[in-house]
């Protein structure tokens, strides 16, 4: 490795360290003395390519990126989807590992940008989370434990429940500006009718009670925008921090991204093969990104704390889209139509 790309190298790694210094935490991480540690630190002597290798894991660095091998690529990671076993229980706790990494960057803030479904706000409801999971499991990836199953009512276990209100106190703390747009929950609805019509419900009025809880979602919701916090349904808005902006796209976003930027990190998540995700901090890729989510806010309203009217319009929407699907589903229970 040349001298300049080994010091941007460390540069790197330094830029996402708090307390500790390469000195005293490089010798453990590579098995060297401190000594031989501090001479690739001054670029007397390079790293080998193992040693490269042990620190781009270590710290999540793309060896492609820094050595801009190609300008018009970017490395991403992601989990195998075999790694998944599909319970509640592992999803979250993959989830919230991410968010805690999130959370430990110095005073991070998230611009999200929603398409359909509000992962972190379907929180506050784990009977739709349950139910969005289920969904993906047995209709979009056909897992075969799923196979002959029918949705049903269980209460959600003590450690999924803990799991996701962990995930969703997380992501409160932190800043977070958001572009929502009419589609909003449309097609989780959508999911919804289509388990009734299909007779892929257990109990057919279980159906009602997941629209209820949409309808619960999208008042929720609305609290935390009239107010610009986030908070936990059920609970009452904090005093301070948890700062929420909300932004209304009346067009459509055209996919979901997670922005995370920090003093010392800026990267992005985008969801990917149904319930997946990939993620980067390339940093042109990243850089790309952020221009069009700026560009994607400026053509966007603001209807958190602010345009009342808009922001009552909006809801109102959300509400009549809600209470149509219910309507069907009532309608179709009653007369069999």
């Amino acid at each position: 490795m040349k001298p300049d790309i080994q010091a941007i190298f460390f540069q790197q790694i330094k830029e996402q360290l708090k307390n500790e210094t390469l000195g005293h935490l490089l010798p453990d991480i590579l098995n060297l003395s401190q000594d031989a540690v501090y001479r690739r630190l001054r670029g007397e002597t390079p790293l080998t390519i193992h040693e490269v290798q042990k620190l781009c894991q270590q710290f999540n660095i793309s060896l492609d990126a820094l050595m801009h091998l190609e300008r018009n690529s970017a490395l991403f990671n992601y989990t195998p989807l075999n790694s998944y076993d599909f319970s509640l229980e592992s999803y979250l706790a993959n989830i919230l590992e991410s968010v805690k990494r999130v959370q430990k960057l110095s005073d991070p803030t998230l611009i999200l940008s929603v398409n359909n479904t509000h992962f972190f706000q379907l929180l506050n409801f784990p009977q739709l989370v349950r139910f969005r999971l289920f969904f993906w499991a047995k209709t979009h990836l056909q897992i075969d434990d799923y196979k002959d199953e029918k949705f049903k009512h269980e209460k959600t276990t003590d450690r999924a429940f803990d799991l996701g209100k962990e995930i969703l106190w997380r992501y409160n703390q932190m800043k977070s500006i958001e572009i929502v747009d009419p589609e909003l929950m449309r097609g989780f609805m959508r999911h919804i009718f289509y388990y009734y019509k299909a007779h892929l419900l257990e109990n057919p009025e279980y159906a009602l009670f997941l629209c209820d809880r949409v309808s619960m979602f999208a008042q929720h919701f609305k609290e935390q925008a009239a107010i610009g916090k986030k908070f936990i349904y059920g609970t009452e808005a904090p005093a301070s921090g948890n700062e929420f902006e909300l932004y209304l796209n009346e067009t459509i976003n055209a996919d979901g991204t997670f922005y995370i930027e920090s003093k010392e990190f800026e990267g992005i998540f985008i969801p990917h093969n149904v319930l997946n995700y990939l993620q980067t901090n390339d940093a042109d890729y990243v850089r790309d990104t952020r221009k069009v989510m700026d560009k994607q806010l400026a053509n966007s309203s603001k209807i958190s704390v602010v345009n009342e009217k808009e922001r009552n319009n909006y809801f109102y929407n959300f509400e009549k889209m809600i209470s149509s699907f219910k309507k069907k589903i009532e309608t179709d229970l009653e007369f069999g139509i």
